[in-house]
């Protein structure tokens, strides 16, 4: 089955997107780097390339470095379940992944929490869903107001007082 999505259904414009994934995630992750590819997005493949066994938790740092970095605008990590990727990517200061699994969480992670990371399970979900569920993070906007709060206060370094 062929997915094909227009650049203005991933997202309002361009993006740069860091990709990375560990060997149980590496087939998913190049499916959605085909598809990010294909409507315009500009892609960073932090890897890995093949089924050998690999340490998550490298890939995960990469991938947040360059969120961090503001190199790349969002980061899609995968794993086979994508816990382990969202455990080593929340590890970052500034970074706020989230582990999703359907629409619904995708839309609110972004409204609500602003995530800039999106960890998925690719023995967890199908790619059907899994493309359902990029584009919906893609095209949500942060709703600010009260979550703006919220968020300042998971680094108390940086929190202001109301």
């Amino acid at each position: 089955m062929t997915y094909s999505l227009s650049p203005r259904s991933l997202a309002p414009r361009s993006l740069h997107i860091a990709l990375g994934a560990d060997h149980g995630g590496v087939a998913l992750k190049n499916r959605l780097a085909a598809v990010l590819a294909e409507a315009g997005h500009q892609l960073l493949d932090f890897g890995t390339d093949g089924p050998a066994s690999v340490d998550y938790p490298d890939f995960a740092h990469a991938v947040c470095a360059a969120v961090a970095g503001k190199s790349a605008d969002y980061g899609i990590l995968v794993c086979g379940t994508g816990i382990g990727m969202s455990i080593a990517a929340n590890r970052h200061p500034d970074i706020r992944c989230a582990l999703v699994h359907d629409v619904t969480t995708a839309r609110l992670t972004r409204a609500h929490n602003d995530a800039n990371v999106l960890a998925l399970g690719a023995r967890i979900i199908g790619e059907e869903v899994a493309l359902d569920i990029l584009q919906t993070f893609l095209a949500t906007e942060f709703e600010g107001g009260r979550h703006a709060r919220r968020l300042a206060k998971l680094n108390p370094a940086t929190e202001t007082t109301p």
